[in-house]
Formats: C-alpha cells, sequence, structure tokens
C-alpha cells in the first residue's frame, strides 16, 4: 500500500455492516443500533433480502438467501458474502438471525484478512433436548463457525448454556443481553373508548374475548397447533375469537385448516400490521404456540398492552414467564394442553387482570432506553476509541 493509500485508509470512517436474512427484521429490531453508530461517525451498511434503504443505513446491499437453511442456494449466497466482505472493507460485522449468520460467517471464514465480527444469536434452531440429529445440524455449523465469532451475545439462558458448554465464540465468552430492548412507549392500553371503536371496526362485539397471535407464519411459530388448540377451546368457549397478524409461507395453509377446523369464522387473518400496539390493546389475551424463541418481542409488547400471555413452554418464553404469576405455558407439542390455558383465560377476566398486572411490573429491565446502552458497551469494548460515545450503562 502506498504512503497516500494508507492516509486514506487512515482517514476514512469506520465502517460497519448490519446483516440479517430479512429487511423487516433490520426494520422491527435494529435502527436504533444504526442510528447510533450513524451518531458515532460510523458509516452504516445494511443488507438483507431485499437490499431496500433503511433509515440511518449509509449503504445497504442484498444478501441473497433463502428461507431454507440447507438449501444449496445458501452456497451461493455465502459467495456474495465474502465478495461484499472483500469490496466493503468494513471494520466490524453485525449479524442476525440464523440464516444471515451463517451465510456471512461462512464467507468470513474463506478470508485472510477480515472485520470484527459480532453474532447476536436470536435463538438457535435447537434445543439440548432435541434428537441427535437435529440438534446435530444445527450445532455443527455454529461450531465450524465458532472461530471468526468474535463476539457472541445471546438473549436466553438455555442458549447460553449451550454457547458455553460448546464454546461457539473464538474466545469462549458469552455476552448474555435482555433482548434488543423494546420501545414501550408505542404499547400502553387503550382508553375505554378507543378499545370499543378499535374491537367495532374489526367486528368484535364486547362479549368477544379475542386472543392475538402476531408472528410470521412459518414451521417454527407452529400455527397449526395454536389453530387445533383454539378449535378444541372454542367448542367451550363460544366467544372466542382468534386474530392472527403477519405473513409467511405458511399462512395459505393455515387458512385452508381454519376452513377444514370450521373455525373459519372465528379466525381472523389480517397480513402484516403496521404497527401491533392498538391492536394489542383492543385484544382481551395474546398466545404464542412458537417452538423456539430468543427473547420474544410480540410477547413482550403483549405484556406492555396489559395483555396476558398464554405461551409454549420453551426457552425464550420461559425466561419472561412465570407460570400462574404473569402468564400460562403450555407444552409445545399439546393442542390440549394450549386449549386448556387459552379456556382458562377465556372464562376469567379476574385472571387475566391478575396475570397482565403482574407482567407489567417485569417488564423496565426490557426496555430500549436500559438495553441500548448494555448492548452497545459490548461493541465499544472493542472499539474503545472510536466508539467512546457510548456511555456505559
Amino acid at each position: 500500500m502506498s504512503p497516500s493509500s494508507k492516509g486514506k485508509e487512515a482517514s476514512r470512517l469506520k465502517r460497519i455492516l448490519f446483516c440479517a436474512s430479512t429487511v423487516s427484521h433490520l426494520r422491527r429490531f435494529h435502527l436504533p443500533y444504526l442510528q447510533a453508530f450513524q451518531e458515532a461517525g460510523w458509516e452504516v451498511w445494511a443488507a438483507s433480502d431485499t437490499g431496500e434503504s433503511l433509515p440511518y443505513a449509509d449503504r445497504t446491499a442484498i444478501l441473497p438467501v433463502v428461507k431454507r437453511f440447507f438449501s444449496p442456494q445458501n452456497l451461493k449466497a455465502v459467495g456474495a458474502a465474502r465478495r461484499l466482505l472483500q469490496d466493503g472493507r468494513f471494520d466490524a460485522v453485525s449479524v442476525h438471525t440464523t440464516l444471515a449468520a451463517a451465510v456471512i460467517r461462512a464467507a468470513a471464514l474463506t478470508l485472510s484478512k477480515r472485520p470484527i465480527l459480532f453474532y447476536t444469536c436470536h435463538g438457535y434452531l435447537f434445543a439440548e433436548t432435541d434428537g441427535a440429529a437435529k440438534r446435530l445440524a444445527y450445532l455443527l455449523p455454529e461450531k465450524l463457525c465458532a472461530r471468526v465469532t468474535d463476539v457472541l451475545m445471546v438473549m436466553n439462558e438455555e442458549d447460553r448454556r449451550i454457547a458455553v458448554k460448546h464454546r461457539l465464540s473464538s474466545d469462549g465468552i458469552v455476552h448474555s443481553i435482555p433482548g434488543m430492548g423494546v420501545d414501550f412507549s408505542r404499547y400502553s392500553p387503550l382508553s375505554p373508548e378507543q378499545r370499543a371503536s378499535l374491537r367495532a371496526q374489526y367486528g368484535y362485539a364486547p362479549e368477544h374475548v379475542v386472543f392475538v397471535y402476531a408472528a410470521e407464519f412459518s414451521a417454527r411459530k407452529n400455527h397449526a397447533l395454536l389453530l387445533h388448540a383454539f378449535a378444541k377451546m372454542a367448542r367451550e368457549c363460544p366467544n372466542a375469537r382468534l386474530f392472527l397478524a403477519g405473513n409467511g409461507a405458511l399462512r395459505e395453509e393455515c387458512v385452508r385448516l381454519a376452513g377444514e377446523l370450521n373455525v373459519s369464522d372465528r379466525v381472523y387473518f389480517a397480513g402484516e400490521l403496521n404497527g401491533m400496539g392498538p391492536i394489542y390493546g383492543m385484544c382481551d389475551a395474546a398466545v404464542s404456540s412458537s417452538r423456539s424463541e430468543g427473547l420474544p418481542f410480540n410477547v413482550m409488547e403483549a405484556m406492555a398492552a396489559g395483555v396476558p400471555v398464554a405461551a409454549t413452554r420453551v426457552k425464550g418464553h420461559v425466561d419472561l414467564i412465570r407460570p400462574g404469576e404473569n402468564g400460562l405455558l403450555f407444552a409445545p407439542d399439546s393442542p390440549e394442553e394450549a386449549a386448556a390455558a387459552m379456556a382458562q383465560l377465556c372464562r376469567s377476566p379476574n385472571l387475566r387482570a391478575k396475570l397482565s398486572a403482574s407482567a407489567a411490573a417485569d417488564l423496565d429491565r426490557y426496555a430500549l432506553p436500559n438495553v441500548l446502552p448494555q448492548v452497545l458497551a459490548i461493541y465499544r469494548e472493542r472499539f474503545p476509541h472510536d466508539l467512546s460515545s457510548f456511555s456505559k450503562p
């Protein structure tokens, strides 16, 4: 490198790349982090499935991943990621979502000179209780990529234990964080008048007990179990209704299933909504049938809106919910248990009030103003001079 080239390299802005499988993930969870880096004087890039523009991103790029983890097309995505890392000459890369993290880290393995790589795990796709084949299939890529995982952050206790046991970071250190932070100001309860008006817009009568589940229609989110449970419960609680927000590959399959279960008239498929705050406010209870989580925003958002939650007994959920105190849990493979938990909430306004009051009191540690400084401090440890504006929590 010539002296002039060295001077230009030294004087350019530090550069960070944020990556996720979908642009919606970056938009929903990470804009405060993009903003913080930009305000610290960094050049901020973002890569996702569409490459569309984002607030606080100086440049965007396409990361051509497909949702099937072991698809051959994701091998092509590794090549694209390698070119992106080479051309971008990043100082740091922040990866999110299992698929994007695997693709970017696999590309980093092929580079002799690479950026510092921060991996925020939003929930490993396996648990220690899973069968050997599934556990190995998802654990092996994590172990192979561990040597380029310079900084590892996890959101729940089971994932922390997995990461420590299998040494899934280059130095063996695992940072536990309370999620990415939620702006709870958008999820306060509605006034009685606002609530009645919004319910009327969706055709809900005062006597209806409305359950809400906001999630992508995917195998992981397990809507089929929820629909079977709701059909069982609705026979005993004919005033129950189910509001499903989100899109995804399995949406039409779930629409057909609702018809086969004869609950189409009680289940509303709302599609992707821009802001769930008012929706939670009009509902009576929330439910999550997910097979695994990191630290689920939808559960925390429901709690903040004063809505009691029934959820599967899986990692992420068990970190937030104390059964019978601030929510209910049921087995992830049992429509019967799910139906029983939902029936409890449907029949008892007093139980709903008790659970929601206790849940709201637990949320401060997950609020964005508390979480953001904690997470930024982890980045600051690796760049103490370039991120000196990131105050310590």
